[in-house]
């Protein structure tokens, strides 16, 4: 497979390597972005003028991102240099909004009038609903936030920056068999889960508005949670304690299998393998080095997707 890192500079300028040492490209459905860490052999007059990463795999761009980190080393063996980005994404978790409510807003609202984020796009969904912007909230709060009052879903990352608010509907189909899979497996995550949800109505008393995870507590997890009335949900409060029993539980259980080389599947594609059978891809990860290439992919079933 043919492996490329171009570092791009702010005159627009770009320097490809391709004697890599190591990478690990990681993307997942409940994260705003996707993360690339790399190692590779060249030379880097000016790293502080880098303003831009690709990784590509036989031509196609697998990640685009911000040069968070780039550290250059030079020793009697050559120049190691050594990069860490996260995708243009990643903005979203760093610029806040004024707070309080916005009425009559879209998810095109939201991310095309406060600010202009480089390379980022997104799925169309003008359906307008209502948010409440809490002190400290990022934009991508207020993403999840609609996306789960208009769709019913959590918003992710398809390609190198676009948000998604639904399933793909014409996806990539994978199939694995197992003379192909290196290994294959199933985990867990309880530490997130939460029995009891607690949320105070108008005049701030408890009581009116609770919800109990009969499944979290067979599990013998005793773990309350009390808040103030969510005003993000005013006109449904309930759905404010189903959202967050929905919230605790993300990546709960998750099935996975590893394979030599990298296919080229993206989020929401859809895969078998095992007892998996058409299920959509919630989780990617490619680890290479001078042993090769090793893709995991990841299906999630949560209270997000069952």
């Amino acid at each position: 497979m043919n492996i490329n890192i171009i570092l791009k500079n702010t005159d627009n300028s770009e320097i490809t390597f391709n004697n890599i040492f190591s990478f690990t490209f990681k993307k997942d459905i409940y994260q705003s972005y996707t993360s690339f860490t790399a190692k590779f052999y060249g030379e880097l007059q000016t790293p502080e003028n880098v303003s831009e990463i690709f990784f590509k795999i036989d031509n196609k761009t697998i990640h685009h991102g911000l040069a968070d980190n780039i550290s250059v080393t030079n020793s009697v063996n050559g120049s190691m240099i050594t990069v860490s980005s996260r995708s243009f994404t990643s903005l979203l978790i760093q610029n806040q909004i004024e707070t309080g409510l916005k009425s009559n807003i879209s998810i095109n609202d939201l991310i095309e009038s406060f600010y202009t984020l480089p390379y980022v796009t997104h799925e169309d969904s003008a359906t307008k609903s209502y948010i409440y912007i809490k002190n400290n909230s990022n934009m991508w709060d207020g993403i999840v936030n609609i996306s789960y009052k208009v769709h019913g879903t959590y918003p992710y990352i398809r390609n190198t920056n676009h948000i998604m608010f639904n399933a793909v509907e014409n996806p990539s189909v994978f199939e694995y068999s197992d003379s192909n899979i290196i290994s294959r497996g199933i985990s867990t995550a309880e530490k997130k889960l939460m029995s009891h949800f607690h949320m105070s109505n108008l005049e701030g008393e408890f009581g009116e508005f609770e919800l109990t995870d009969n499944d979290v507590v067979s599990h013998n997890i005793v773990r309350h949670r009390f808040f103030e009335l969510d005003k993000q949900f005013l006109y449904n409060p309930q759905q404010a304690l189903e959202y967050r029993s929905k919230f605790a539980s993300r990546g709960r259980k998750k099935l996975f299998c590893t394979y030599s080389g990298y296919n080229g599947e993206d989020l929401s594609d859809s895969a078998t393998f095992g007892t998996v059978q058409n299920k959509r891809i919630g989780s990617l990860t490619i680890i290479g080095n001078s042993s090769g290439i090793i893709t995991e992919i990841g299906i999630y079933k949560d209270k997000f997707h069952e």
